[in-house]
């Protein structure tokens, strides 16, 4: 397989050029004018950032990306799905005041927030995964279906599930309903935590599928064998007494991510940037963020989502470690700087399955620009 294109542009910035100048020049050099944008929708798929977070990237970053389709006659809106724990983004309402409150609104980034799964996010599409080994089907926000081309704009991180966080993970978990949500961190189905019951009936309510129903302790319990794993009733829950089970591998949940970013992209023009800077160990659904990890590296763009995520994990793994980041506590014994924050996760099974679905390729060629 030829290998594929990644565009590199660092951080530095000669007086009288901006990094936003830098990033619309890597764009048009990684050949995003490629892409026939007229009339047609454009779902830039970005994380809002929790709320006390503050290694989310900058709005002004989203304005760059939104003004260049633009230019190009393209119509695009900023999106994310909802959330399936518990914070400040698990519906819509609440998801779209932290994206304001991070600064993401019309005026500041040129386009339009859209929650792409809805209010109580179970507004999705069931999309067929071509090569799916783990998942057939991916439950995936109705907006970001809709739309006719999807770039995705990531902040390159660690994670402490998958052991980063790039453009894959940005893709797949990111565009996933509640219920794909579900999917990828376990066999989606919820439960219910008795002490925080209130027993309102509401989930049972909404439940199409007649699987919840009080205990012997006046609470309400889900039948598994009845749920569907839709995710309604965590939507519905106003006391956070419903969760996910969290009981995928980290294996697991890499592959069924590669699998859904398939779901995302397929038939369909789509092109991929990554901002590394703030390289936080953690990802940015935390209300909080830890020191960076290396120095700020710079933004990456590529038509290969694989190849890009395998760029930015080499030119992080290259950079110094900030030994009074978390690396300074790190044994430092991998030669690797994701394995080395986080032991028990393999971040090479995303890249793998995605080169064996026929996602991208994870050899590159890197052009700077």
């Amino acid at each position: 397989m030829e290998k594929s294109k990644v565009y590199f542009t660092d951080m530095r910035c000669p007086i009288g050029v901006s990094l936003l100048d830098k990033l619309e020049r890597l764009m048009t050099k990684a050949g995003i004018g490629q892409i026939d944008f007229d009339k047609k929708f454009v779902a830039i798929k970005i994380h809002f950032g929790e709320p006390g977070n503050l290694a989310f990237l900058r709005p002004n970053f989203a304005k760059t990306v939104a003004d260049k389709v633009k230019s190009l006659g393209g119509m695009p809106f900023l999106t994310d799905c909802n959330t399936l724990y518990v914070g400040r983004r698990k519906n819509a309402l609440e998801h779209l005041d932290a994206a304001q409150e991070n600064g993401y609104n019309p005026l500041s980034t040129g386009c339009q927030n859209i929650i792409a799964d809805g209010l109580k996010g179970i507004d999705d599409i069931e999309v067929p995964i071509v090569g799916g080994e783990y998942c057939k089907t991916a439950r995936i926000g109705r907006a970001i279906m809709d739309a006719d081309i999807v770039i995705s704009l990531n902040h390159f991180k660690g994670h402490e599930s998958t052991g980063f966080g790039g453009a894959l993970k940005n893709l797949g978990m990111g565009c996933g309903s509640r219920a794909g949500k579900m999917q990828m961190h376990n066999q989606g189905k919820p439960e219910i935590s008795p002490r925080r019951c209130k027993a309102c009936g509401m989930c049972m309510r909404y439940c199409a599928q007649d699987a919840i129903a009080y205990d012997e302790n006046g609470k309400a319990a889900i039948n598994h064998d009845k749920c569907v794993g839709c995710g309604r009733c965590i939507g519905v829950c106003n006391f956070d007494a419903i969760s996910n089970r969290t009981d995928s591998s980290n294996q697991l949940l890499n592959c069924k991510i590669a699998e859904y970013s398939k779901a995302v992209v397929d038939g369909r023009p789509n092109f991929h940037i990554s901002v590394v800077n703030q390289v936080s160990p953690y990802c940015d659904c935390h209300a909080a963020s830890d020191a960076p990890v290396v120095p700020d590296i710079g933004i990456f763009a590529s038509f290969d989502p694989v190849a890009l995520d395998h760029a930015c994990i080499d030119a992080v793994n290259a950079a110094p470690a900030i030994q009074s980041s978390i690396m300074g506590d790190c044994e430092q014994v991998h030669g690797d700087h994701f394995t080395d924050i986080f032991p028990d996760t393999d971040w090479h099974g995303q890249i793998e399955h995605g080169v064996k679905i026929g996602l991208g390729n994870s050899e590159y060629d890197l052009i700077t620009i």
